[in-house]
């Protein structure tokens, strides 16, 4: 009797054997139930039908052991509790100083960035005050030459003073002395800015005026195009595309305009 409850003793503590113990619960189990002979006939394992883990049958109380999945869970609770919270602090760490360092060059970087285009723009513009001022200096004192009227002029539409702009432009074409194909830019700056006013054909005579000058120039053909397609002269625009496209066949500006009215130009014409 005393056997007997030894016995049965340690047959109660062999689950509580398996999760106490990390990766020895089967040879536990096993040494509980071999140390006890009178157990050994009462240990046996059933022949049950195919499933997870294996049926055993203990005494009269008949309670499944399970023993491979119970090996399972111990293990895996045995090694997460070997994890310390400070070596999951340091893996993080270890994972945000790369990222940290990747944000801090790419905030960097745009702030350079940004920095030289603020200062590149006030260059610029402190340039063109200092030229419009020398400029508007010879011809208030009536030294200016055609060219100074020009430059002037390109000045003035780059600060978006069309209406001066036009005054000295039209002064550089009367006093022009310099080449043809030059004063071919003079009349596409002077185009340009009666486009910008709303005068659309005084516009479009300055750009037509450059294009006779300068068959080859790209830029008076298109903004003569653009000129046609405001006041949805889709047809002369569209041949003005096609110059330009004539002279440059790379020219984007006037590929993707003459593309888009292709089809319109085609069914007024049909």
């Amino acid at each position: 009797m005393v056997g007997q409850a030894a016995a049965q003793a340690s047959l109660s503590s062999c689950p509580g054997c398996l999760l106490r113990r990390k990766f020895a619960a089967f040879s536990s189990c096993s040494r509980s139930h071999m140390s006890m002979r009178p157990l050994a006939a009462l240990c046996t394992v059933r022949d049950a039908p195919a499933g997870p883990g294996w049926g055993a049958t203990y005494g009269a109380s008949d309670q499944p052991c399970k023993r491979r999945r119970t090996a399972h869970k111990c293990c895996s609770t045995s090694v997460l509790a070997t994890i310390q919270p400070t070596q999951v602090a340091d893996l993080a760490e270890g994972l945000e100083a790369p990222v940290q360092l990747v944000y801090l060059v790419t905030l960097l970087g745009f702030l350079v960035v940004g920095a030289y285009l603020v200062v590149r723009q006030v260059l610029i513009r402190r340039e063109l005050e200092e030229a419009a001022k020398t400029l508007g200096d010879r011809v208030r004192q009536k030294d200016a030459t055609c060219e100074d009227y020009f430059e002037l002029g390109v000045i003035l539409l780059r600060k978006k003073l069309f209406t001066q702009a036009t005054k000295n432009l039209e002064k550089a074409k009367k006093t022009w002395n310099g080449e043809p194909d030059e004063l071919a830019q003079v009349y596409n700056a002077l185009g340009f800015a009666y486009f910008n006013m709303e005068r659309n054909e005084l516009a479009q005579a300055a750009y037509r005026q450059a294009v006779d000058l300068q068959p080859g120039y790209v830029t008076a053909w298109n903004n003569l195009g653009d000129a046609c397609e405001k006041v949805k002269d889709f047809e002369n625009a569209y041949k003005a595309y096609k110059e330009a496209l004539a002279y440059a066949p790379d020219n984007k500006v006037a590929q993707s305009r003459a593309d888009a009215l292709k089809n319109r130009v085609s069914s007024s014409r049909a």
